[in-house]
């Protein structure tokens, strides 16, 4: 797997800018819905009604927002295949399972600290009410 490495200034890379693009392109991957849709993409290609039965509880709207938004960034590709009707299907470009690797490291951490997590809230919540 080739990486390529990020050649721009050390200033677009400063996630504390606000006109940073490394801010800007953070903010696009780290939605709920753009992590969902890399996690259930995964190793596979899917068609779009696919890929919404495997994102539960995302509007058309939204995924059709993130896979373009996912797209722009390069980490999801695009195919239309020439039939009638048009069949289109969605695969994770090298970068986007590169990502995919971190996000299953989130998705892990997640699962491993969810009874902490859960306890937590619920003596905040308690606390709270008092």
């Amino acid at each position: 797997m080739v990486t390529e490495q990020f050649s721009g200034s050390p200033e677009d890379a400063d996630l504390r800018r606000a006109d940073s693009l490394a801010r800007e392109i953070f903010s696009d991957v780290a939605n709920k819905w753009a992590l969902l849709i890399i996690e259930a993409l995964g190793e596979q290609t899917l068609r779009f009604t696919e890929l919404r039965g495997e994102v539960e509880g995302v509007s058309h709207k939204m995924l059709t927002q993130n896979l373009r938004m996912l797209e722009r960034n390069g980490l999801v590709e695009r195919t239309v295949h020439p039939v009638v009707p048009p069949r289109v299907e969605y695969h994770l470009t090298e970068a986007g399972q590169a990502l995919r690797v971190t996000i299953d490291g989130l998705c892990a951490w997640t699962h491993r600290h969810l009874g902490h997590i859960e306890a937590s809230r619920g003596r905040f919540d308690t606390a709270r009410q008092a």
